[in-house]
């Protein structure tokens, strides 16, 4: 950060609202494609087990959200915790550290993952912030900043 004529501007790496939306993006889809691969799998399940015509597995609709919830924050909170980044972060050219550039951990991964599944409108704050961060980065004090590795 630094400051100029009285006010503090994020330093030249923190990543916007913009990148870190595509990111996102990016993320959902690919989330969206493992369910995707769950639900033929366990179509080709059915048709092995029941015979002919093929057809998706129908499960409760609290199991679903459930299910999707958990592998959300675990596709994240692992991503951020081993590399610092998600696939979607990576095409972005972004990387989530705590503020002095290192690796959150696992336990502020998934923090900051349950976070961010659970209140995506978080987000918003960066809009709001001088230094650009969500509000989940303000909870576990981490930083989203491009990668310039």
């Amino acid at each position: 950060m630094t400051v100029v004529g009285g006010g503090v501007r994020p330093g030249p790496d923190a990543a916007g609202i913009v990148s870190r939306g595509v990111a996102a993006v990016v993320d959902a889809l690919i989330l969206a494609l493992m369910g995707l691969a769950v639900q033929v799998g366990a179509g080709c399940a059915l048709l092995l087990t029941t015979g002919p015509p093929f057809r998706f597995a129908e499960f409760p609709p609290w199991l679903s959200v459930s299910v999707s919830w958990a592998v959300t924050v675990a596709y994240l909170g692992g991503a951020w915790a081993a590399i610092g980044c998600t696939p979607g972060c990576r095409l972005m050219g972004l990387r989530v550290t705590d503020r002095a550039g290192r690796l959150l951990g696992l336990p502020r991964s998934l923090a900051r993952a349950v976070l961010c599944v659970t209140f995506p409108l978080g987000l918003c704050w960066i809009l709001l912030s001088r230094r650009r961060a969500a509000l989940q980065d303000l909870v576990v004090a981490s930083t989203v900043s491009y990668d310039r590795r």
